[in-house]
This record gives structure tokens, C-alpha cells and sequence, in this order.
């Protein structure tokens, strides 16, 4: 690395145009000119730090459209993130700017600190910049790395933010109980791969949704899920879910909406729970989709709960000693859609839209 101090390039990825409609991967440009000081001013109080390991996810898609007025995605902007250091809300995400590098979840090790829960050395996640090395002004919603004898990269899902939504939103918001009947949309993503398997722990019949015939595979033969369907060949999902849910779902995970949603309610039995955690379908219209069904929801008496994971931040030690158990003993399955280098993020931003990626999508920006 040479010594601190030294002036290096900073590979960064930048947002050219605001994007309308779906992403296209010339909506970002790689920049490979930009230069940091691999020291941070003094007085700081900021984090300097060498990003490891970039995540792709579909919220980004909000981050990155231009809001002229109100709109249905601009108070996501305004969510506040918990601060791992303090216990509180520490500060807002924000919205992606043109001609700056985007940002996202990411877990990377600590070059230099202003701060004093932050030292050099030290491996953090949470979110960066989606370039080679960043300036973390806000450091109190960075997450410590305590335990590194499971893959490094597994603190950009399983066991950071997509992990602990498919923990909080099954556990904290469907509030399962053994026997009952789960379906999960975009099954195979990030989300919902895990949980399937949670609703697997707790004894569920687990149905999924997917895009392919190699996803609804790997549901059945590596999640453990009790079936799964390509909805692309479905000609009608009222029909599919029927066919799955004879007697009605008491549990939807729901990441997709639109369409799918709308069979959904159809198909809830009395008093069932929906959990939003996503609506990938409608991310990239100008104008998202309505519910037709919604007066069903009266009248089967459901509830649908919509939720973002900071809130549920403040439980996440707790998760985190649950999870690493699992996994060291083999107990749960994760699957990483593995992409390398800074370059191929555009590529991989866009394929989540497409349905290209299989597992979590994570960007391998340098070896730890």
C-alpha cells in the first residue's frame, strides 16, 4: 500500500444519467482518473477505508431517478439508518447525485480514523461508496466486523442488511408459527433464499417464486424449500398459486408486487400476513401498478405490513449469534452471485432487474 499519505488512484463508478425507466448499464461510467490521499485532514472525524466487498441491490434503483415533486419513492430518501455506535438513528440515506460515485452496502477495512470507536485495521459494513476507497463522514452507521472466520463477503448479505430483513420481516412482521403455509416471491434473491430456509426452521410448508427453471431447482434440491415455480411460464398466477396453496397462504414474503401481489391476495386465507419488503416489478415504471383485489384484504381480514430494516437494527447482535451458529454448523445455505472487479458493477446493477443473478449479487472490489 506504501506509505499513509500517499496519493493513489480511486477507481470509482459514477451515475451519469438519472435513470428513467430500466437501468441500462450506460446510465454509469467507470471513472479511472480520481485520486485520493490515503490520509485522512486533520481534525476528522470521518473513517478512511479500502472497500473490500460491494452489494447490489434493487433499492438502489430509488436512489438513482430524479424527483422533480412528490412522489411515491421520494420519502424513502429521508429513511434514517441506526447507529451501531450510539443506539439511535444516525443520519439519512442518501440519494444518488450525477457525476458523483454512487453509494451502497458494502464491507471494506479501515485505512485511517477521525473517530474513536474506529481504528486502523479494523473490518466494518454498512454503507460506502461504490469506488476502490471512500471518506465515511457519518462512521456511527458502520457495523464492526467481530467475527471473520466465515467469508468476509457474507457481511454484504447473509449476515449484514439482506440477511437481518429476511430474519426481521419473517420473524418481527409475519410472526410464523409451525405448520403454516409460506410463499415467497423472488425466492432465490438475496431475501428470499433465507427465508425459505427460516420458515423451514420453524416447521412451515415453504413455496417459492422464481424466474427460471435453474432457480426453481435450486430451491427444491438446495434451500429445502417444499416447492417452487418459474411464474414466467404461469399464464395465470391465480391459477399457479391455487394449484400450490390449496388451502390458502397464511405467510407471503412478498419482494415482486404488482401482478403477483394481486394473485396473492386473492389466495391469503383469513387473518394471514403479508410482509412488503419489496416491489422489484414496479421499480422501473413511471407510473407503478395499483392493487385490484385490495378489498379482499377486508374482507379475509389480513394484514399487510410494510417495513425497512432500520428499525429493527437495534436487534441485530442477537441475529448475528443465531445466524453464525447456523452457518458454522452447516445448518443453513447461502449462495453469493460473485462478479469481480469495479468494472463490473453497471453490469451487475442492471442484471438485477433482468433477473440475471442467482444467490446474493456481490462485487469483489480487492481481496482481503
Amino acid at each position: 500500500m506504501g506509505e499513509r499519505g500517499l496519493e493513489v488512484r480511486n477507481k470509482q463508478v459514477i451515475l451519469k444519467n438519472y435513470i428513467t425507466g430500466y437501468p441500462k448499464e450506460s446510465d454509469f461510467y467507470i471513472k479511472t482518473d480520481a485520486t485520493i490521499t490515503l490520509k485522512l485532514p486533520q481534525d476528522s472525524y470521518g473513517v478512511l477505508v479500502k472497500n473490500l466487498y460491494l452489494s447490489c441491490d434493487p433499492y438502489m434503483r430509488h436512489l438513482m431517478q430524479e424527483i422533480k415533486g412528490p412522489s411515491v419513492f421520494s420519502s424513502y430518501s429521508a429513511c434514517s439508518v441506526y447507529s451501531s455506535v450510539s443506539g439511535t438513528l444516525a443520519y439519512q440515506v442518501p440519494r444518488q447525485s450525477l457525476a458523483k460515485p454512487i453509494t451502497g452496502h458494502g464491507v471494506a477495512e479501515v485505512l485511517d480514523s477521525g473517530h474513536p470507536e474506529f481504528k486502523k485495521g479494523d473490518l466494518v459494513w454498512g454503507i460506502t461508496g461504490f469506488e476502490e476507497y471512500s471518506i465515511i463522514t457519518t462512521p456511527e452507521s458502520l457495523f464492526k466486523i467481530e467475527h471473520t472466520d466465515v467469508p468476509l463477503s457474507y457481511y454484504t448479505g447473509i449476515l449484514g442488511m439482506p440477511g437481518f430483513a429476511a430474519y426481521a420481516g419473517f420473524f418481527e412482521v409475519c410472526a410464523p408459527k409451525k405448520g403454516e403455509r409460506v410463499f415467497i416471491s423472488a425466492a432465490s434473491g438475496a431475501v428470499g433464499q433465507l427465508v425459505g430456509q427460516f420458515a423451514k426452521w420453524m416447521g412451515c410448508y415453504v413455496v417459492g417464486s422464481v424466474g427460471s427453471k435453474e432457480k426453481v431447482d435450486m430451491l427444491k434440491n438446495k434451500f429445502g424449500f417444499d416447492d417452487a415455480f418459474n411464474y414466467k411460464e404461469e399464464p395465470d398466477l391465480d391459477v399457479a398459486l391455487k394449484r400450490y396453496f390449496p388451502e390458502g397462504i397464511d405467510i407471503n414474503f412478498e419482494n415482486v408486487g404488482g401482478k403477483m401481489l394481486d394473485a396473492v391476495i386473492l389466495n391469503m386465507r383469513n387473518h394471514g400476513r403479508i410482509a412488503l419488503c419489496g416491489l422489484i416489478s414496479q421499480y422501473n415504471l413511471d407510473k407503478p401498478q395499483g392493487v385490484n383485489n385490495f378489498m379482499v384484504a377486508i374482507y379475509k381480514r389480513l394484514r399487510i405490513q410494510g417495513f425497512l430494516i432500520f428499525d429493527y437494527y437495534p436487534g441485530y447482535s442477537k441475529y448475528l449469534d443465531v445466524v453464525l451458529s447456523y452457518i458454522r454448523d452447516g445448518k443453513i445455505v447461502y449462495v453469493e452471485d460473485i462478479a469481480e472487479g469495479i468494472e463490473s458493477i453497471p453490469k451487475a446493477l442492471v442484471g438485477l432487474f433482468e433477473g440475471r443473478n442467482v444467490g446474493k449479487q456481490v462485487v469483489v472490489v480487492a481481496r482481503e
